[in-house]
């Protein structure tokens, strides 16, 4: 067992909310071009770290979202080993902790950011609250990676569970983005155990979400389903589940 270690905006309002919080950078629309960039983030998580540690949620928190996370969990645990659970682009979302905090079968989960603001600062709320875990054999860790490089930290279908909350988002807003965003769902795809999945939760509408995710799976050397739900909406605005997964070969 290991130590575990909100406000919520949606990137349909990341404009408004940036010209507020950002008021470094020269215009909001630098700083939606530039989301694909390391600095960007270090100087978002460092404006938002002043005060008293808040989890920092895009779109929306764990307890929307739980019952698409939880019972695949349930349902890929075979065995008594932990399954393994990534969060890309975790910034200081509770997303991570909340999965190791009430999965009742064992998980391993990573916490993945290309940002080392928000990994230390996640690191450091998790000694100052610790939680315990509803199962005890879960770990939690929080980790700096460049998540276009997956396939150097995360060995070929090692992964049960992929979360991706806001992070493809803010890449295919960005000006450089999509390729990098392309390059993540490819690599996904190589390191997901044969049942597990992709869930990418967004603000855009399936008829640009699914073509894309399509065509960019067609070029990974693993073949994928790609299917979408409806998670509701809140606040305001509809937001959906993409749910990726590696073809199991037929017999």
């Amino acid at each position: 067992m290991l130590r575990i270690i909100r406000p919520s905006l949606s990137l349909r309002s990341f404009g408004k909310e940036a010209g507020r919080r950002w008021h470094r950078a020269s215009s909001t629309n630098d700083l939606i071009e530039n989301m694909d960039k390391k600095a960007t983030w270090d100087t978002f998580y460092t404006e938002n770290s002043k005060g008293t540690f808040k989890n920092f949620e895009w779109f929306f928190g764990f307890h929307a979202i739980k019952d698409c996370i939880l019972p695949l969990l349930q349902t890929a645990s075979t065995t008594d080993a932990p399954l393994y659970v990534l969060d890309i682009g975790c910034g200081t979302s509770a997303l991570g902790p909340c999965i190791y905090r009430y999965s009742e079968c064992a998980v391993k989960v990573t916490c993945a950011d290309i940002s080392p603001v928000a990994v230390q600062l996640m690191q450091e709320h998790a000694e100052n609250m610790p939680v315990q875990p509803c199962n005890p054999f879960s770990t939690l860790v929080f980790q700096e990676l460049d998540c276009t490089e997956l396939e150097r930290h995360f060995g070929p279908k090692s992964l049960a569970l992929i979360v991706d909350k806001g992070t493809t988002d803010a890449l295919v807003r960005s000006k450089k983005g999509q390729e990098k965003a392309g390059q993540i769902i490819r690599q996904c795809l190589k390191l997901l155990r044969p049942s597990g999945n992709l869930l990418q939760f967004s603000d855009e509408d399936p008829d640009a979400r699914l073509l894309w995710l399509e065509k960019e799976s067609r070029g990974s050397e693993v073949a994928a389903e790609v299917g979408v739900h409806e998670i509701g909406e809140i606040r305001g605005v509809t937001y959906f589940c993409y749910q990726i997964s590696p073809c199991i070969p037929q017999l």
